[in-house]
């Protein structure tokens, strides 16, 4: 068998990316998502595409944020990490699968070629991620109406919620952060997103209590993508009452009153209380995604 060749596509040949199959869906998947050409990468053997990888990031980014498309072939798990290993950006690899993957024998085949190839190449699986979709025609979410939202223009206002925040989280990256660089680490690049989004400023809101103490923050946000929810987080003295559901609503209220067709969202599978919040609010799980990150990733 001769050594596949990796190629670095251009706007010349980028076609060669979609000579693969697309068994779990990844097309329709990122219908939305801007790919530059010079961002996506091929393994060929024998002139036939057996591996390929998309990085992406937003329009003004001079390097990818991750690598969310990729894809392997049976039995090209080494050319898969080869194309991994090779890539000049080692940022975190997202995997989108179709919900309920693992209940399909053809889906879960295909998926676990990708995680081999994927640790081949060195990377490690940091969570497993619920993603969610609201449309109007699913309804709002009722709003309780136990809670005052109020916009705040002083980042440190959300600096401070979010170590708060942070400091007993069920969310994986913010504990990797933590981990890596403290509570502040983590706020910070909270706050870093939530700044990247081209979605204004102006739409952050605190939620305030009646008694006007400060039970939490949400962030309505447009990535590249679309409108989503950018951030929902109740402070740890305010927790135990549901206000996270009523984060969530007051957060699809704003965006479709900003006139978004659709809203999407995720959370950590092991996050129990977030997903419930969702399910509550009407919103169905629409994909699966796998998050990696590269073992020499910050060495």
């Amino acid at each position: 068998m001769t050594d596949p060749v990796i190629r670095t596509l251009d706007a010349s040949d980028a076609a060669l990316f979609d000579t693969m199959p697309d068994p779990l869906g990844a097309r329709e998947g990122h219908r939305l998502t801007r790919h530059r050409p010079d961002w996506k990468r091929v393994a060929l053997r024998d002139g036939r595409v057996v591996a390929r990888g998309a990085w992406w990031g937003g329009p003004d980014d001079t390097e990818p944020v991750n690598l969310n498309w990729f894809d392997v072939a049976e039995g090209e798990e080494e050319a898969g990490a080869a194309l991994l290993r090779s890539a000049p950006w080692q940022v975190e690899l997202e995997l989108n699968l179709p919900a309920g993957w693992r209940d399909d024998p053809a889906l879960r085949t295909a998926a676990e070629t990708r995680f081999t190839a994927a640790r081949k190449a060195g990377y490690d699986l940091l969570v497993e991620r619920l993603m969610y979709r609201w449309t109007p025609d699913l309804g709002l979410p009722e709003r309780p109406g136990r809670l005052e939202f109020r916009a705040e223009p002083d980042d440190a206002v959300f600096f401070d919620a979010l170590r708060r925040i942070h400091s007993v989280t069920l969310d994986a990256h913010a504990l990797k952060a933590i981990e890596e660089g403290g509570l502040d680490r983590a706020a910070q690049e909270e706050l870093d997103f939530f700044h990247w989004c081209p979605s204004p400023r102006e739409w952050w809101q605190v939620a305030y209590t009646p008694d006007g103490e400060p039970a939490g923050i949400h962030i309505p946000a447009h990535n590249p993508s679309g409108p989503c929810i950018g951030f929902i987080g109740v402070l740890p003295d305010q927790r135990g009452r549901g206000y996270a559901y009523d984060l969530l609503a007051e957060c699809t209220h704003f965006l479709a009153t900003q006139g978004a067709e659709f809203v999407s969202a995720a959370t950590d599978q092991g996050n129990f209380p977030m997903a419930a919040n969702f399910t509550k609010a009407g919103y169905p799980v629409v994909r699966e995604r796998l998050n990696f990150h590269p073992a020499r990733e910050g060495a």
